[in-house]
């Protein structure tokens, strides 16, 4: 039996992932945790897969009795660490969140695993498993004839979101190599699809356009990123569940490089598609960049292709495509996103100094 307890589990990839556990892992229990911040909704987490293998807990990762309370009450033996702050925007805004959520949250969690799997003997050790989620952010920033990141690339943060991912990606293999706790690690690149959180590119483009706002780029929008569809990333995770091998990071990335210019371009010939008017690309407004922006990242997956087999199954058209097409066919999930968590101060917030409109 695979007691799993899932952090962050009412986000976008969290909720993505209990459901795809549900659906493809018939011996899964989860217990999911989730503070409920403004990234988290339980809108997420409607009409699940058998939800009789499935219990809700809201708290914070930070809460060390808590945890241990869970891990111990349930037999844990299987966590998968996705609750973090991650929009690098909010990190330039407010960055001890991050330290909080991201390093503070993060040590609670693998201490906690520690103490119940190595010394109480909570589960046997040998199905004990800790699965750290993290992004290809902590690599730093390509010029546009380096290689891709691999599992080898030294780390170059250059955010207070990547600075503290790098973190907790450090403690984990500390835990690791100290301890002997069995943790992996995947890094992943840019995702998208459903229930992703309006605030980041592809929902925001998809949303604005919905209602003909302004599509705001950042800069000369020539960043380029690789795109992973949240379900490819699912199915990665859990691969590596299966049979990654303790101590070890793997690579994930939807080998789909663009730059966010073409990214939101395309979206506005789906968007002409589906919703024929005037070219969604009259909407398009270049505003001022955000301070430190990485100018691209692109990720080398042949290691957990090589090891376990995995390899992403969506291009990014047809993927983009699925997903505009999920957004406009879940209108009332938008809107009550919308209402909650302060978004609209936020959006307010965060474009009022980018008014000026680059020709």
């Amino acid at each position: 039996m695979k007691n799993m307890l899932i952090t962050g589990g009412a986000g976008f990839i969290g909720a993505n992932f209990t459901r795809y556990i549900l659906q493809n892992d018939p011996q899964a229990q989860i217990v999911n945790l989730d503070l409920l911040t403004y990234a988290g909704s339980l809108e997420n987490l409607r009409d699940l897969p058998d939800e009789s293998r499935y219990t809700f807990v809201n708290g914070d990762i930070c809460d060390r009795e808590l945890i241990g309370r869970l891990i111990n009450d349930h037999a844990i033996n299987i966590i998968v660490h996705f609750a973090a702050e991650t929009h690098v925007d909010r990190s330039i805004f407010g960055p001890s969140t991050f330290v909080q959520t991201n390093v503070i949250g993060a040590f609670t969690l693998l201490d906690a695993a520690r103490k119940a799997w190595l010394e109480d003997k909570v589960v046997p050790v040998e199905q004990a498993r800790f699965h750290h989620i993290s992004t290809d952010e902590v690599f730093g920033s390509l010029q546009p004839e380096d290689p891709p990141f691999s599992e080898t690339t030294p780390y170059a943060p250059r955010s207070p979101y990547a600075a503290s991912k790098a973190s907790s990606d450090h403690l984990a293999l500390a835990y690791h190599h100290t301890y002997g706790l069995p943790v992996t690690i995947t890094n992943c690149s840019n995702n998208y699809g459903p229930y992703q959180f309006p605030e980041k590119l592809i929902p925001l483009m998809i949303a604005n356009a919905l209602e003909r706002k302004p599509l705001p780029v950042y800069g000369d929008g020539q960043q380029i990123r690789d795109w992973l569809h949240v379900e490819d990333h699912c199915e990665a995770i859990y691969r590596v569940l299966q049979n990654g091998r303790l101590g070890e990071t793997y690579l994930v990335g939807g080998d789909n490089q663009t730059r966010n210019l073409d990214l939101v371009q395309t979206l506005c010939a789906i968007m002409d598609e589906v919703r024929p008017g005037a070219p969604h690309t009259d909407l398009i407004r270049f505003v001022p960049d955000r301070p430190g922006h990485d100018r691209r990242y692109a990720i080398d997956a042949s290691k957990i292709h090589a090891e376990l087999g995995w390899a992403p199954r969506h291009n990014l058209r047809d993927g983009l495509r699925q997903t505009v097409q999920w957004y406009l066919d879940h209108p009332q999930w938008i809107e009550a996103i919308r209402d909650q968590g302060g978004y609209q101060d936020w959006i307010e917030r965060n474009y009022a100094q980018r008014t000026e409109e680059r020709s």
